[in-house]
């Protein structure tokens, strides 16, 4: 048999550490899976909403993830209504879905002011306020996108849990708590 090319998915320690490398490399490079995770919530009449987001900021001794949004958008309301949130990525070469659930703060005006200083131009369109994000429009570019940094916010996502699933020769799952300090255990995957 030959040697497992994921030697990290052995223990605890090294499919923690692995998963947070992911994580962060998801913020720096454009190209890697964990750059753009689907982002789930929970409307305020009960209905799942889930989308694609850009991971901004990864911190492992925080336990903190960070998306930026138009504060317009439906996932404000979800948020505000329930401040709950799962994450999911699938790493393809590392043959690796990590799947997070957070508790959520929003911050927006003067307190995210350091953040959009920060915020690319081409970026900045994102954050337009001619009309909320879902609203009907008469044709598909019927819309402005200067750039208003009153529709800013951040999304700080205080992690409560990791879910680890390797699929490699043999198959790992592990889930990491906050509240066990991130020790780990295994679990049947």
């Amino acid at each position: 048999m030959s040697p497992d090319p994921h030697p990290w998915a052995q223990e605890l320690g090294t499919l923690y550490d692995h998963a947070w490398h992911r994580l962060v490399r998801g913020v720096h490079d454009r190209h890697a899976p964990a750059r753009h995770p689907t982002l789930a919530t929970v409307s305020p009449d009960g209905l799942p909403k889930v989308r694609t987001v850009v991971l901004r900021a990864a911190d492992k001794p925080q336990g903190r993830l960070e998306i930026h949004t138009n504060l317009h958008s439906s996932k404000i309301a979800d948020l505000m209504a329930k401040p709950l949130a799962a994450l999911h990525v699938w790493d393809h070469g590392s043959r690796l879905q990590i799947r997070v659930e957070a508790e959520v703060e929003i911050a927006s005006g003067a307190a995210v002011a350091d953040t959009w200083a920060w915020v690319p131009n081409r970026s900045r369109t994102a954050y337009g306020s001619s009309h909320t994000p879902g609203h009907p429009i008469p044709s598909a570019l019927a819309y402005d996108n200067d750039p208003d940094q009153s529709v800013f916010a951040v999304l700080h996502l205080n992690i409560r849990a990791l879910d680890l699933l390797h699929l490699g020769a043999y198959h790992r799952r592990a889930q990491f708590t906050r509240e066990s300090g991130w020790a780990g255990l295994w679990l049947v995957p």
